[in-house]
């Protein structure tokens, strides 16, 4: 058998992901390690993607996209990590931006970025978190404040930092959220998505916008993660998501329901790496007179690194087809995020343990599948917080009494 197969695809869907796995085969794969190590932005890779039509895989037909489910959206991502989570993180964000468009946008929007963000010419980024945040989205601080525009217009007035953007550099169409006093008793009512324009580049990229440069990260590298400063940014009330304020930390959950979906496709795409090196490895080293891989020990290991694998494979895929069926999925997502980067790591440790010595060493694989593995714990949540929202949804379904 194969990891990771899906049953139930039409030819389209196994067309697309077959013609992704060939360009990670030929065009992520061999440099990878080599962009990764240099922390060097995939340019080449992406303009690739763009060419695939990959970012505009999931845009409904009429905004010039694909139109494709998240499912197989999610089975490329998938296929991508396997070759290098980072470029994963290329189109994530955009997605999520894309996707709560398409969801919450008003037709205006749609028209506007949809299409442009089909080819890749609009690239979009997502923030919610700040530096003092951690999970409590509730805590956020920035503030955009009614203003009277220099065009005489209504409009808002945005202050405040944000924090852990991917793309933050490379994007010019940011969904950030912030608060707005709408006079809601809630918080959660009282939160507002905007969509901030941008140049691509740090320091200044908008009248009050700075991105002050790259944060340095343990893994995750070739990628812009960055900061967003809010100086009394103005921006018209047009571009608030949807048109209506308060309505942005909804439309925020739902962008990172589909987002815990990515996430657990990237894991499963790096635990079956690390599967394929350890299993190779396994058979390639020999100790005692034979292959490694003839040792009970190393058998057994192999074993259930591919079990898990495959496990992880299945919630994933169960997970985006509950939100393809036009359902909720949180519970679906979240335990497909948890068990996906909790299983994800222990398959990259331990093929990092069959490789021995050398799986510390910077000339093989895994030793960066090693750090990238460590994201996809805090990534979209984690696991603590997915926890939490299993655990809530489960007692309101088995009510005592």
């Amino acid at each position: 058998m194969r990891l990771c197969e899906t049953d139930g695809l039409s030819e389209d869907q196994a067309e697309i992901i077959k013609a992704v796995r060939s360009f990670v085969e030929k065009q992520i794969l061999p440099v990878a390690t080599e962009l990764e190590h240099a922390d060097e932005y995939p340019t080449e890779i992406v303009e690739g993607l763009k060419e695939l039509g990959i970012f505009g895989l999931m845009i409904p037909e009429e905004y010039d996209g694909l139109g494709e489910s998240l499912l197989t959206y999610a089975l490329c991502v998938e296929e991508i990590a396997r070759g290098w989570m980072s470029v994963s993180g290329v189109i994530n964000t955009h997605f999520i931006v894309a996707y709560m468009l398409m969801r919450h946008g008003t037709e205006e929007q749609k028209r506007k970025y949809l299409p442009r963000m089909a080819t890749g010419e609009v690239r979009g980024a997502f923030s919610m978190s700040e530096p003092s945040l951690g999970s409590d989205v509730s805590a956020i601080k920035t503030k955009a404040t009614k203003t009277s525009l220099d065009d005489g217009t209504d409009g808002y007035s945005i202050t405040g930092q944000k924090m852990w953007l991917t793309n933050g550099g490379s994007s010019n169409l940011v969904a950030v959220l912030v608060k707005t006093d709408e006079g809601n008793d809630s918080v959660y009512k009282n939160m507002t998505t905007f969509l901030v324009e941008k140049e691509p580049g740090f320091g200044e990229t908008a009248q009050g916008v700075t991105v002050p440069g790259k944060i340095d990260k343990m893994g995750y590298k070739g990628i812009d993660t960055t900061e967003m400063v809010f100086e009394g940014h103005q921006i018209s009330a047009d571009q608030i998501l949807g048109g209506e304020p308060g309505k942005g930390f909804y439309q925020m959950m739902d962008g990172v329901e589909v987002g815990r979906v990515n996430v657990a496709a990237r894991a499963v795409g790096i635990a079956n790496r690390a599967f394929e090196l350890g299993a190779a490895y396994a058979q390639q080293r020999e100790t005692f007179g034979k292959p490694i891989a003839e040792h009970q020990a190393i058998l057994f290991r192999l074993a259930e690194m591919a079990t898990k694998v495959e496990t992880a494979h299945s919630m994933m895929v169960r997970a985006a087809r509950k939100k393809d069926a036009g359902e909720r999925n949180d519970v679906e997502a979240g335990m497909a995020k948890m068990v996906a980067s909790e299983y994800c790591n222990e398959v990259v440790q331990d093929s990092f343990r069959i490789h021995g010595g050398y799986g510390y060493s910077k000339e093989y694989e895994i030793e960066r599948l090693y750090r990238e593995a460590a994201f996809m714990l805090i990534g979209e949540g984690t696991s603590d917080i997915q926890k939490m929202i299993i655990g809530r949804a489960l007692l309101k379904e088995y009510k005592a009494g």
